[in-house]
């Protein structure tokens, strides 16, 4: 094969020659992006593009066009307000289920839920727009108990599993929460196996070469879920073997005929890495290195040449758009400069959007 998987995963997502205009658009194309840690969720979505910035990016959110909620898994992630309607009525089921024994633990069930979740629209019609704390404050006056800030957490995430609530229009820096029907156009329900199917196809050909342990563990969905939308999609996946595993991608995407060396600053949870069950294929190089190397999504912001990790990187304490980067294997001299080229591009996106 003319390029590794890591490599392939590198094309399918747009990041060795980035061409998207707008976050939205990256957004559209990935189907749904983790966005637990917001700022750094914003970078991972700029680098997409040709070059949009923080407050380019933040400019989209802030409007609307592109929503976060909890779906597909219990974290968040972003969506287009097209897509939210189904992605929910596929996942939101199993991210319940998945809650179900913290729910427990926390003495929470659907005859609270019923009503926290009244209380808090009511809530929202009367201000339109609240933060976290402000729907924490409401919950408290209808005598709900959330001096637990994992049972409120909890409280909220039911809200957005259940379709009352959605993130809202920023106030300054602060993120709130709006009725999900007033950011949500209606759409007409879609049958499930055709959102399946849709489901599938988004995955594999952004995220291929992938297994279907690879899909279940990032739309939250059964292995047999997985094979379905493998099933549904199959004129247009092409299925390879690896390593004595079944893998598939995009048919349509031709590797390019001549590989060019690209260096990549990624967040944590950026959907390169995130978006795989398996995610050893980014961590060859450091195994040649070290054979003990742990590849985890508990590795933080991560340093990648040509889609292999080759260390962290951070914030530097000093300086907003400065990074401090910390190699775990040696570079040679061409790497290094894209490396560099690379920290050049954070401090655009950077510049003096909010963080």
């Amino acid at each position: 094969m003319t390029l590794d998987i890591a490599q392939r995963r590198l094309v399918a997502q747009g990041l060795l020659t980035p061409a998207l205009q707008h976050a939205e658009d990256v957004v559209r194309r990935l189907c749904a992006v983790q966005a637990q840690d917001y700022p750094n969720a914003k970078w991972a979505l700029a680098r997409r593009t040709v070059g949009l910035t923080d407050v380019d990016v933040e400019r989209e959110i802030a409007s609307g066009t592109i929503l976060r909620t909890h779906v597909l898994r219990p974290t968040w992630h972003f969506v287009l307000p097209e897509d939210v309607r189904w992605l929910l009525d596929l996942t939101a089921a199993r991210v319940s289920q998945a809650m179900t024994t913290y729910n427990r633990r926390l003495e929470l069930d659907a005859k609270v839920f019923r009503k926290t979740n009244s209380v808090i629209a009511r809530a929202l019609r009367d201000s339109q727009h609240l933060t976290r704390n402000e729907l924490r404050t409401a919950l408290e006056r209808a005598r709900v108990d959330v001096s637990s800030v994992q049972r409120a957490a909890h409280i909220v995430t039911q809200a957005e599993l259940d379709r009352v609530i959605i993130s809202g229009a920023h106030r300054g820096t602060k993120l709130t929460y709006a009725l999900f029907d007033s950011r949500v156009p209606p759409s007409p329900a879609r049958d499930r196996e055709d959102a399946l199917r849709e489901l599938a196809w988004r995955y594999f050909s952004t995220r291929g070469p992938a297994t279907l342990h690879d899909f279940a563990w990032w739309s939250g969905l059964t292995v047999a879920h997985a094979q379905r939308g493998v099933e549904m999609n199959e004129r247009l996946l092409m299925r390879e073997t690896m390593d004595d595993r079944a893998y598939w991608s995009d048919a349509s995407i031709a590797p390019p005929r001549r590989w060019k060396g690209v260096a990549h600053l990624l967040p944590n949870y950026d959907e390169l890495f995130v978006g795989f069950k398996d995610r050893s294929a980014f961590g060859r190089r450091l195994r040649l290195r070290n054979t003990d190397a742990r590849i985890d999504a508990l590795m933080g912001h991560m340093a990648f040449v040509d889609g292999q990790i080759v260390g962290s990187w951070r914030r530097s304490s000093r300086d907003r758009g400065e990074l401090d980067v910390e190699l775990l294997t040696a570079l040679t001299g061409s790497e290094q400069r894209l490396l560099t080229a690379e920290q050049a591009r954070f401090r655009k996106f950077a510049g003096a959007g909010a963080w």
